[in-house]
């Protein structure tokens, strides 16, 4: 009889248990015996003297399953959690109600030049959306820092940061927010 193995079962070296854990394969290494050498007449010298053909091997790394890996590991209900080493875009300015204010406009746009001209992959969500789904969908693409951009917190010089990994929001004085997101972006 076959069965699939359940954790608990003994291990096949005999010194302990199975456990069951999730995998994914990011790298693979394959033999190809001689096939490719024998074509290519690729010998070495062998112990003996006379010529030997090799026997190949190739390995590889699936960038797409690294990617795949990185998701798996950092996500949650709400979508994916990019570290800053790997997120398309760092930082997310998302301005509220931008199209209705020119304040508001003029400061995100300032402080999205600001952040390119530091070399910070920064996004810019300019469309004409609800602030929740602007939120929600910053959330889903894993941007790790979001700045909100909103004509009260300008009234007091202020900006809204929150982080993508903590869920934590604080307000950052607006002459402060380029310097905040560096130490950010270094810690």
């Amino acid at each position: 009889d076959l069965r699939n193995v359940v954790e608990g079962d003994p291990s096949p070296d005999g010194k302990g248990t199975l456990l069951i854990k999730r995998g994914i394969e990011v790298g693979h290494i394959f033999q190809l015996g001689s096939k490719y050498s024998e074509a290519m007449n690729a010998t070495v010298q062998g112990e003996d003297g006379r010529p030997q053909t090799l026997i190949m091997g190739c390995y590889g790394i699936g960038v797409s399953r690294v990617v795949a890996a990185a998701i798996e590991q950092n996500h949650d209900e709400r979508g994916i959690k990019w570290s800053n080493a790997i997120a398309p875009f760092t930082v997310a300015i998302v301005p509220m109600n931008m199209h209705k204010s020119d304040e508001v406009k003029q400061e995100a746009e300032a402080l999205y030049e600001q952040l390119k001209a530091l070399n910070i992959d920064v996004i810019f969500d300019d469309r004409k959306e609800r602030p929740g789904v602007m939120f929600a969908d910053m959330e889903l693409i894993g941007v790790p820092h979001t700045i909100v951009i909103g004509q009260r917190s300008l009234e007091n010089g202020e900006l809204e940061y929150k982080s993508r990994h903590t869920g934590e929001k604080q307000m950052i004085a607006k002459d402060q927010m380029v310097e905040f997101i560096q130490a950010q972006l270094k810690g």
